[in-house]
């Protein structure tokens, strides 16, 4: 009988995910653990339109080890596909790579300087080491390792032995036919597009199409060590192939009972892989679920290996804001480790959790991320009081802990919009950043940094990274007389009323109260008057009264929350500033 455990988190997409992946396991494979997967190409740098694809599974798989089912979460690294092009973001390319086109991409050398041993080893570290700091449990399992080693031999010569019936599955989507060589470099074209856009996977070919017919296998060049090569000839029986290679002429006979030197192209691979795995749950890309697209066609496919379509969603792209403003991607799309270098593990967990798979979504680089911060902070308030609506919990349990345990996390996380400003304000300076952040809270002062990290270092980070160089606080050193000299009474007025204030509202609730009570005892009303209670021209003198202040502090119209600012400026710094 098919064990289905039901969650109390029914709105939560997560849930339903599990509950379906749970008893689709009991069909297909009672008493097993249940398989869900991701694919990743190490092509180039891992972005994080990548990163759903393995935190789509990720989720449900963990929502599965938390109700104490068994649970394996297969990463294959794509390391066996051929080198495209040499991709964006990397360091140290030119030309010369052109001439790795082709190869596998664990037969590429490491860009310049790097200690892995190869490119895809290279760009796979990156991502294990995000991987772990959030919290994403994982078997990986490197494609060169299973072909080299001969892993799927019986499942190449199923395929070469079937390859009519693979072929007929593959002709009800070909909508043209093409000479072989135009119709391999179109399939190579359409994989490069894929491979930018974001999926799991990049498509290949169909297969090898030349005078001996259909072959949905493909060697590795013996001279070149290339994958443009064509099956001349092969028998079944002893398993002998031969092919060519467009590239230098060299041809070769092989064993392919014994030979580990080729792949089975995509759009085979990884329906075998499906079969082979027992794959229960994967997503794909919405550029895999169109119609004749690897994970539709594969649907068709995989019943020839004897297995059956894994089941999972269509997911959507992955939008950035704030790109334009990134150095470190140098014209590539951000990766998991650019977002965590200025975010914590909990709020990029959390954007994907509280997002259905379907639901396109971005993630913030910019000056946003002090919105999303605010929002996730929020959240945090009304989860701890019990106000937080079911789905609403849902996504934040799976955004701060595992079923291992809880991610780390910042001991006192004050807000980051505030920690920004002062990492701003102090150009990173620990004594005048304790200082600054001790003096928020009187009643409560910070004793360390230690208590505010590691939410303080992302925060840093991001203004040091994100924000351009004009746009950074810069504190006047001197008063700038000649504004001080233009001023009308009433304005001379509002800036000794706030320094009159300053010693009694020293805190960040405080000097809150104090700035924006200003303009309202100057137009005759309490300090404590609410909006209800006052006409509407106390927001203009409010808005009118801080540009004033920013102007005589940072000499500009606009700058961080002034309470942050003024603790950050100091008392007789501010007094000083303000002509009095």
């Amino acid at each position: 009988m098919p064990i289905v455990a039901q969650s109390t988190e029914t709105t939560d997409w997560v849930s339903r995910f599990a509950d379906e992946v749970i008893e689709e396991s009991e069909r297909r494979a009672p008493g097993k653990p249940v398989v869900v997967a991701s694919g990743l190409s190490p092509s180039g740098p891992i972005h994080l339109g990548n990163l759903r694809e393995v935190m789509t599974p990720h989720l449900v798989a963990d929502e599965i080890r938390r109700r104490g089912h068994e649970v394996r979460h297969l990463i294959s690294w794509d390391d066996y596909d051929r080198y495209r092009k040499v991709p964006n973001g990397v360091e140290g390319t030119d030309a010369s790579w052109a001439e790795h086109i082709g190869k596998p991409l664990t037969s590429v050398p490491a860009p310049a300087g790097s200690p892995y041993p190869n490119w895809a080893e290279h760009f796979k570290a990156a991502m294990i080491a995000s991987l772990a700091e959030l919290g994403v449990e994982f078997d990986g399992i490197s494609q060169t390792a299973q072909y080299t080693s001969g892993v799927y031999r019986e499942q190449i010569l199923h395929a070469m032995k079937h390859r009519g019936d693979i072929d007929a599955i593959l002709e009800q989507y070909r909508t043209k036919k093409a000479p072989a060589k135009k119709q391999q470099q179109k399939a190579v074209d359409a994989a490069e597009l894929e491979a930018e856009a974001g999926s799991g996977a990049a498509e290949e070919d169909d297969g090898s199409s030349g005078s001996a017919g259909y072959f949905p296998y493909k060697p590795f060049c013996g001279a070149c060590g290339k994958d443009l090569t064509t099956v001349t000839a092969y028998d079944d029986d002893t398993t002998e192939l031969t092919y060519v290679c467009t590239e230098d002429g060299f041809t070769e006979t092989v064993l392919l009972s014994e030979f580990n030197r080729g792949k089975l192209v995509w759009k085979v691979d990884w329906p075998m892989r499906w079969a082979y795995e027992g794959v229960i749950f994967e997503p794909s890309g919405v550029d895999h679920s169109s119609p004749g697209s690897s994970f539709q066609v594969g649907g068709q496919i995989v019943g020839i290996f004897g297995g059956e379509r894994p089941i999972g969603p269509m997911y959507a792209f992955v939008g950035i804001s704030g790109m334009a403003k990134m150095s470190s991607s140098k014209g590539g799309v951000p990766t998991p480790a650019d977002a965590l270098q200025i975010m914590e593990p909990q709020l990029l967990r959390w954007l994907y959790a509280r997002r259905r798979p379907n639901q396109s979504f971005k993630i913030a680089f910019d000056q946003e991320i002090q919105r999303l911060y605010d929002e996730w902070d929020k959240l945090d308030g009304k989860v701890a009081d019990g106000s937080a609506l079911p789905a609403d919990v849902a996504a934040h349990s799976r955004a701060v802990r595992t079923a291992a345990g809880e991610l780390p996390r910042t001991p006192r996380p004050l807000p980051y919009r505030t920690l920004a400003s002062v990492a701003d304000i102090t150009a990173g300076a620990e004594d005048q950043t304790l200082r600054i952040l001790g003096e928020l809270d009187p009643a409560n002062p910070l004793s360390t940094l230690d208590e505010v990290r590691p939410r303080l270092d992302k925060a840093e980070a991001w203004i040091n990274t994100h924000v351009p160089a004009d746009q950074r606080t810069i504190v006047r050193d001197e008063p700038d007389v000649d504004l001080l000299k233009s001023l009308d009474e009433p304005a001379r007025q509002s800036l000794r009323l706030l320094a009159d204030g300053l010693a009694d509202h020293w805190s960040l609730d405080g000097l809150s109260h104090l700035v924006y009570g200003v303009p309202k005892v100057q137009a005759g009303f309490s300090a404590d008057a609410t909006a209800k209670e006052l006409p509407p021209e106390i927001k203009t003198a409010q808005r009118t009264f801080f540009a004033l202040l920013y102007h005589l502090l940072v000499s500009r119209d606009t700058g961080p929350r002034l309470p942050t600012l003024l603790l950050a400026v100091g008392q007789e710094r501010v007094r000083t500033l303000l002509g009095e």
